[in-house]
């Protein structure tokens, strides 16, 4: 008997606790809007009631990526997951139809498969599955046709644009390394980087490269190098595989993860051959982890020796440019304007000196001869002028009233008063007769 439901079986006196004895609550709801916090459904009630929703779902196509194949008398058993999202669903197939397309070779882990399939719900577990009764193989060609739709829709978003291209340190001091749990790949960076720069440190990120799991464990690689402020550039290197080995590598989540990624970014995945659509939108794609290595850790005893050539060259030209400024500066030295500079003064000073006397000598003749004319010109204004005759005794008359000058006694009449202006000053006077 339940304990929540009938008398306890521990004798009296015992101290083991026991939860309350159930209270009646009457009947149950019938629809879920009508359950409260007072009147719930158990799990019980609830379990059948997803079963009969979901048991009303039509068939549906469902496609995922294979996990954990089991087969267990006439029927497979399987996970079929979404490769962009941490998502998946059970599902159980007939061996009849996994036949149909190849049996165990064909349904395998990592395969693509198109499933038909019932949904169903499992009462005792509460999870939701699909009861397959049909399935296909997703080929290489449909593929690699969605890849190529997904080139052209990453292309238009201009993640493959040379522009956004961000160029790989010359130096790095941290390399992060996101490559397989075990494989070629980390042997030829490490060796190949440590080889050229001994003092280079490595950040490694050991993660699933194939299969179901290697889009996330890739993607939080690169997201955790990513936010690492010491490493520089993250290389994502995978030694080469199969077409279908390679595909999370053209996973849009992995590729949008590359794209956003902060931090300069290398493809190294695979061989010269193989082109995923992450080497597209990396900042620098390598055909080999040893090529990757190779770029972004420069060669030691290569830069010392162009270290040596530079200071080489720059030795030498400065000598030569030294040598040849010397002998200009000789050269210079030896003319004779640097040899004695007053050389080109002197005939100079002296020219100045005789233009200057010849002319002070010929202002004096023009200053001279001026001064004559002026002597010569100031006697004849002065034999001329009208002062000179009035010192000889004469005067000049004018009338008072209009200041004109009297000629003749028929320009005066009797009682007009007269200006006489004689050499030392003026006289007045009147005429008194005609």
């Amino acid at each position: 008997m339940s304990p929540s439901t009938g008398p306890s079986s521990e004798p009296a006196g015992s101290a083991v606790a026991h939860p309350p004895t159930a209270v009646p609550r009457g009947p149950l709801p019938l629809k879920a809007l009508e359950t409260t916090a007072a009147r719930p459904w158990p799990v019980r009630h609830l379990s059948p009631k997803i079963a009969d929703y979901v048991a009303k779902m039509p068939p549906v196509w469902v496609e995922g990526q294979v996990l954990n194949v089991k087969r267990w008398n006439q029927m497979y058993f399987l996970t079929l997951r979404d490769t962009d999202v941490d998502m998946s669903v059970q599902v159980t197939l007939p061996a009849a139809a996994v036949l149909k397309v190849g049996g165990d070779a064909g349904v395998q882990d990592g395969a693509h498969l198109v499933v038909h399939a019932r949904p169903t719900f499992h009462l005792k577990k509460g999870s939701l599955g699909l009861a397959g009764d049909e399935v296909r193989l997703v080929g290489a060609g449909e593929l690699l046709a969605r890849i190529e739709h997904l080139k052209g829709i990453l292309a238009a978003e201009g993640l493959f644009d040379a522009a956004r291209k961000r160029p790989l340190p010359f130096l790095p001091a941290v390399v992060g390394l996101v490559c397989a749990q075990q494989g070629d790949a980390e042997h030829d960076v490490v060796s190949t980087a440590r080889a050229r720069w001994p003092q280079v440190e490595i950040e490694i990120r050991r993660v699933t490269v194939q299969g179901a799991q290697a889009v996330p464990s890739v993607v939080g690689a690169i997201a955790e190098l990513d936010a690492d402020p010491r490493v520089e550039v993250i290389v994502v290197a995978r030694g080469g595989g199969s077409f279908e080995d390679l595909l999370p590598f053209s996973n849009e989540t992995l590729v949008r993860a590359a794209a956003a990624c902060r931090t300069p970014l290398v493809s190294a995945i695979g061989h010269e051959k193989d082109s995923p659509v992450l080497d597209l939108v990396a900042d620098f794609r390598a055909s080999t982890p040893t090529a990757a290595a190779k770029r972004v850790v420069p060669d030691v005893g290569e830069e010392r020796a162009r270290v040596v050539q530079a200071r080489a060259r720059t030795r030498a030209a400065i000598t030569q440019l030294l040598r040849h400024e010397t002998e200009r500066l000789t050269a210079l030295r030896s003319r004779p304007v640097l040899a004695g500079p007053l050389t080109m003064l002197e005939p100079r000073e002296r020219e100045v000196r005789t233009l200057r006397e010849v002319v002070r000598r010929a202002l004096d003749r023009v200053v001279q001869s001026g001064s004559a004319e002026v002597d010569r010109l100031a006697a004849q204004v002065r034999a001329l002028s009208p002062a000179s005759t009035l010192e000889r005794g004469y005067a000049v008359v004018q009338r008072v009233e209009d200041g004109a000058v009297v000629r003749s006694p028929n320009d005066v009449r009797a009682g007009d008063r007269l200006r006489l202006r004689v050499a030392q000053g003026e006289v007045g006077a009147t005429v008194d007769s005609e």
